[in-house]
């Protein structure tokens, strides 16, 4: 008989174990000594050993789950409990105790980490929804439109969660976005309408700014032209491929009238330029004919100038006022001697003016004789208001004296 600390080998070569339960036959063993018998059996524990061993590091180390961790550890253990090994079994059963704990602790520690997985994918998509519901009602198509692009994108990155509740989310997701794609086209459609209203308009532009590039109506068919500008600007965009064609038309056909008319006016400020010059040497011999000495040479002498000055044309309007002034004031002065030469010379008015002075010189010398007459009376209120209408017919004297004077008197 043979024996070690966890099994013997009895004379009829009948193999036992020791465990906690009492012996237990491992087999029977009628190869060879009892030695080989138990060698070979405890080599067959050393393999459960081995076993576990990778069984306890798969637990420990990768994804096994929890299902084929406590499948391998039962197919040791119905190894373990059918004896056919020497060895601390016991040690083994326990062994595989603890293993089967620690997948059971892996199992509530992932089954919590997928419930937090799900909340924190739950609140996300919640989230994503609730952003795609505000963008669904944005006007900036783009940038709205990118990120909508993107929020797909995240909501296919994140785990699924329980059907009905992920299909309600996807639902409200889905129906964002086609709420926002709904306005976005029907904004656009808007847009293209508008665009082909702009450009029908834009082209009735065109035709009329191109017929009037050849006008030489120049202040009539620049407001027009201004008018046109306004007419365009408010007509909004038409589509791009159009857009810029109609422009250049437009433009072109104001460039072509305004380059016509800036030359027109480039000739025709270098001519009032030159005008201008001749009627200021005009304005200038006109002004030696003051202080006027001989009236009808003065008067001749500027009717010559004034033929020439009419056969000048035009002169720049804001040096109009100045050169014509100067010949407005040689023209008052020669007026003004031919008045007093016509008073002077006037019997008629010479008669009426000696006539007055006559009269309001008697009656001039009647007051004073009615002044002294009412003082040497004592009645001095009489002469006061009597000296008051004296000093009035006085005034007048004096001034139709003067005036007398004015005809050689």
């Amino acid at each position: 008989m043979s024996s070690d600390p966890w099994g013997r080998v009895d004379e009829t070569g009948t193999v036992y174990v020791r465990t906690a339960d009492g012996e237990q036959v491992v087999g029977s063993w009628q190869a060879g000594s009892p030695d080989e018998a138990l060698a070979y059996f405890e080599r067959k524990y050393e393999g459960l050993v081995v076993e576990i061993g990778l069984l306890e590091k798969r637990v420990k180390t990768t994804d096994l789950s929890a299902k084929d961790a406590l499948a391998a550890i039962e197919h040791l253990r119905e190894q373990v409990d059918a004896h056919h090994a020497v060895g601390d079994l016991d040690a083994l059963r326990a062994r595989l105790d603890k293993l089967v704990e620690l997948v059971e602790a892996r199992r509530e520690e992932r089954k919590a980490q997928r419930a937090r997985q799900t909340d924190e994918a739950r609140h996300a998509k919640e989230a994503l929804v609730a952003e795609a519901e505000e963008l669904a009602q944005s006007d900036q198509w783009r940038a709205a439109g990118e990120r909508l692009r993107a929020l797909v994108d995240t909501w296919k990155g994140l785990p699924r969660l329980d059907r009905k509740s992920d299909d309600e989310l996807w639902h409200r997701f889905s129906h964002a976005r086609s709420a926002f794609s709904k306005r976005r086209k029907q904004h656009f459609a808007q847009l293209d309408a508008q665009r082909e209203e702009a450009r029908r308009i834009k082209e009735r532009l065109v035709a009329e700014a191109e017929s009037l590039s050849g006008s030489t109506d120049w202040g009539p068919t620049a407001a027009r032209y201004r008018e046109l500008m306004a007419e365009w600007k408010a007509a909004g965009r038409a589509q791009r491929e159009h857009e810029e064609d109609l422009w250049n038309r437009f433009r072109g056909a104001q460039d072509v009238f305004f380059a016509a008319r800036s030359s027109v006016f480039a000739e025709r400020d270098a001519e009032q330029a030159e005008n201008l010059k001749l009627k200021e040497e005009l304005a200038e011999e006109a002004e030696k004919l003051l202080p006027v000495t001989d009236l009808k040479a003065a008067r001749a002498a500027f009717r010559s100038i004034n033929e020439r000055w009419e056969a000048i044309g035009h002169v720049p309007r804001d040096a109009r006022p100045k050169v014509e002034g100067r010949m407005h004031a040689v023209e008052r002065a020669i007026q003004e001697a031919e008045e007093a030469e016509w008073r002077r010379t006037n019997p008629e008015a010479r008669a009426r003016a000696e006539g007055l002075t006559g009269q309001l010189q008697a009656a001039v010398d009647k007051l004073q004789r009615q002044i002294e007459q009412a003082r040497a009376q004592g009645n001095n209120a009489k002469a006061d208001k009597l000296q008051k209408e004296l000093e009035g017919r006085q005034a007048l004297l004096d001034q139709a004296l003067k005036g007398l004077q004015e005809f050689g008197g």
